[in-house]
């Protein structure tokens, strides 16, 4: 069955500090919106994959933040914890049109 994706409107960009986050609450559960400081912007679940800290109020450095419970690095663009930690934050997709940071949505 395929699914369909909704992209839905959560904010501008300006409105994500640079090398921070901004949270959005969902049914599902909290998003952590990013923002780097070369202005690239991603979402993941906002729970660390070890002990479900924040991620949204983790240190945002180049394409990484560090969870700010145990310093746990993940990468944005996957959500994938930095080796020698194993671990996934979900990524959920993004993007940018005219200044307005949508997240994708999946349903069937």
């Amino acid at each position: 069955m395929d699914q369909m994706i909704t992209w839905t409107p959560v904010g501008r960009v300006e409105d994500i500090p640079v090398q921070g986050a901004r949270v959005v609450r969902t049914a599902l559960g909290d998003l952590a919106v990013f923002r780097t400081v070369t202005d690239e912007i991603f979402a993941l679940e906002d729970r660390c994959p070890h002990k479900g800290g924040p991620l949204s109020q983790g240190i945002v450095h180049g394409g990484r933040v560090t969870c700010p419970l145990h310093n746990w690095v993940i990468d944005l663009a996957t959500g994938e914890a930095v080796a020698p930690d194993h671990g996934c934050a979900g990524h959920i997709p993004v993007r940018v049109r005219d200044g307005v940071v949508e997240i994708a949505f999946r349903h069937a």
